[in-house]
């Protein structure tokens, strides 16, 4: 699966980005999709994630604030980011999971200024 990013950039602190990531290639086995991204301390953290089902996850930290939505007729998924805060301040990946194995986009910076 290819997975394209956009969307990122930089905002102040309270304001809003989506992130959206089209994918192609072989997904008529993928089973979930979401977004990751680095944080200090940890390899990464799940920001969110939503499976073929619909069923949503988020992180704690942005629970409230981040909305993931997928549109299967153009095979991507966003990421509504809302009253955003410096610390939300990453590299933001998305991912795709199949029965294969999980595939990697590129990486968006979203930076939050405070």
């Amino acid at each position: 699966v290819q997975l394209v990013e956009s969307g990122g950039g930089l905002v102040q602190a309270g304001g809003s980005l989506r992130l959206s990531c089209a994918f192609s290639g072989s997904i008529f086995s993928i089973n979930a999709m979401g977004w990751y991204r680095p944080t200090p301390g940890k390899q990464r953290e799940l920001v969110a994630s939503i499976t073929s089902a619909g069923s949503t996850n988020y992180a704690d930290s942005v629970k409230g604030r981040f909305t993931i939505s997928r549109d299967n007729a153009k095979n991507t998924v966003y990421l509504q980011m809302n009253s955003l805060k410096p610390e939300d301040t990453a590299v933001y990946y998305c991912y795709t999971r199949s029965g294969v194995g999980i595939d990697w986009g590129q990486g968006t910076q979203v930076t939050v200024s405070s």
